[in-house]
C-alpha cells in the first residue's frame, strides 16, 4: 500500500511519520485489497486535524478527526477508518452469497 502523507502548516516529522504508518498496519490486517491512500496533518488554531482518504478495490473511504493533541486525533482516525474498512468488508462477503435467487431450490 502506497501512503502519502503530507503536513498543511505542520512540519511532518519522521515521529509523526513513523505513528502514522504504524497504526495504518491494523487497516491492512483487515483488508487486503487497500491500493493508496493521502493522510493530511494539520493545524488549524489550537485544534490539531488529522484527514485520511485511502482507495480499496473499487470503494473510497474518507475520514477525519481532530484533537488538541495530533497524536491522539491520529488515533481517533485510525478507529474511523478501522470501521469504515470492516463495514465495507462485511458488505462484500453478504453481497457474494454461494446461492442466487435463482439457482436455490424451493422446498
Amino acid at each position: 500500500m502506497r501512503i502519502e502523507i503530507v503536513g498543511h502548516q505542520i512540519e511532518v516529522t519522521p515521529a509523526l511519520k513513523d505513528a502514522v504508518l504504524s497504526k495504518l498496519d491494523r487497516l491492512e490486517r483487515h483488508s487486503e485489497k487497500l491500493i493508496d491512500g493521502r493522510i493530511t496533518l494539520s493545524v488549524e488554531r489550537l485544534l490539531k486535524k488529522v484527514d485520511a482518504t485511502i482507495n480499496l478495490s473499487g470503494h473510497t473511504i474518507h475520514a477525519e478527526a481532530s484533537d488538541e493533541d495530533m497524536y491522539a486525533a491520529i488515533d481517533l482516525l485510525i478507529d474511523k477508518l478501522d470501521r469504515q474498512v470492516l463495514k465495507h468488508k462485511e458488505k462484500q462477503t453478504h453481497h457474494r452469497s454461494d446461492q442466487s435467487i435463482r439457482t436455490a431450490e424451493v422446498g
